[in-house]
């Protein structure tokens, strides 16, 4: 995904939440955060006129009063939400949220988010993982047949974004070799793209975002 400036909604009830997100998030480079809005916002309206790249949605203490309304969202935005506990982390992830960290993440953990979000792909809390088990349960087979360690090596490098030469140099690679392994892992998780495979590797827990 190109683009010149990463534009950034945050949703969240509290102004205080609000303001940290948005403090966390504005000194990244190439970021802007171009609106907060509280969760009971017109949503349809706010991105009419903020027309953002990514939602940072923080679900609060009671996710329950809110899921529903992130729900009603999907489709229109990519978001990353945040919650309070593992409670409720599954149905957020069913509600349409591609990003799913705790409350309590830091700075570079919300940036990792929102990074993989904005190129389409998933990112969620390790913390979660077990919550997210039976999520995963209905996702896509497992991998026809294994994949070898440097297949993990460039499938978590393809997350990251990393083109096919930065992948052969960080891995001390050639570029052939890059796009062998990456050809083998599409063919083994059955996906037509890069983006297709890496969801479908978070999905059924081979990589953390």
């Amino acid at each position: 995904m190109a683009m010149d400036v990463l534009r950034i909604l945050i949703v969240a009830d509290d102004p205080l939440a609000r303001a940290g997100l948005a403090t966390l998030l504005a000194d990244h480079p190439g970021w802007s955060v171009v609106g907060r809005i509280a969760v009971d916002a017109d949503l349809p309206a706010a991105l009419e006129v903020y027309s953002p790249d990514v939602g940072v949605w923080d679900l609060g203490w009671n996710p329950a009063q809110t899921v529903e309304r992130l729900a009603a969202a999907r489709g229109m935005v990519p978001i990353v939400a945040l919650l309070p506990d593992e409670t409720h982390a599954a149905v957020a992830w069913t509600a349409g949220a591609q990003g799913l960290l705790l409350r309590d993440a830091d700075a570079e953990r919300l940036a990792a988010a929102v990074t993989a979000v904005a190129h389409g792909l998933t990112a969620f809390d390790p913390a979660l993982v077990a919550a997210l088990a039976p999520v995963r349960e209905q996702s896509p087979l497992p991998p026809l047949e294994a994949l070898t360690p440097r297949e993990l090596e460039v499938l978590r490098l393809l997350a990251e974004g990393l083109s096919n030469k930065a992948i052969a140099r960080r891995l001390g690679i050639s570029e052939h070799t890059v796009k062998f392994h990456t050809n083998a892992i599409l063919g083994k998780l059955g996906a037509q793209s890069r983006t297709e495979a890496v969801v479908r590797a978070t999905r059924l827990g081979l990589i953390l975002l």
